[in-house]
């Protein structure tokens, strides 16, 4: 998993890998699995942040037995995290999840997804005029081939390789949801 962090350094890198391997197996054991990890702030600030998710989605007891569980593996092993108090938070990635992994993507294939790329599309290889100075727009993910992701704008299929995307995230759309609804 490919971890956006606030700021760097190899403990920092140590440490957190050590969190993501412990989260993973926590959630795990309660029928969730790791979406994401990140630590913020500074000082009395600072803020652990686990998402978790699982099919069907996640409820507020999921978030609880997880919370309850990395509690007890952390206070039993203080130095895991350096530099003292921080606040843990628990949650659901949420409706409108942030995107950052090949798996992330490929669980969002058909579906609607907002991009902000670090270059326009046309610096990418798109050859229809109106879209190559887009850098931002939301478009159905096509499908995810090694590690580019597939749009269709009008009649041309662009392939937009991960590491050119600033932001991601899905694009929650009510008609869509209430549509597959039995």
């Amino acid at each position: 998993m490919k971890l956006k962090i606030k700021f760097t350094g190899k403990i920092l890198e140590s440490w957190l890998n050590q969190i993501e391997k412990i989260v993973a197996q926590i959630a795990l054991n309660q029928g969730c699995e790791l979406y994401d990890l990140e630590f913020i702030g500074t000082g009395q600030g600072r803020t652990l942040r686990i998402f978790i998710d699982k099919e069907g989605g996640i409820g507020i007891e999921d978030c609880s037995n997880v919370s309850k569980g990395l509690n007890e593996v952390l206070e039993a092993r203080e130095e895991i995290i350096p530099g003292g108090a921080y606040h843990l938070e628990v949650s659901s990635p949420g409706l409108d999840r942030v995107l950052k992994t090949k798996s992330h993507f490929e669980k969002v294939i058909g579906k609607k997804v907002y991009i902000q790329l670090m270059q326009n599309l046309g610096s990418l290889g798109a050859q229809e005029k109106s879209i190559q100075a887009m850098k931002k727009f939301e478009e159905e993910l096509l499908s995810v081939i090694e590690n580019n992701l597939v749009f269709k704008f009008k009649n041309e299929e662009v392939h937009v390789p991960m590491d050119k995307v600033d932001k991601a995230k899905l694009v929650f759309d009510m008609k869509q949801n209430l549509k597959k609804r039995p």
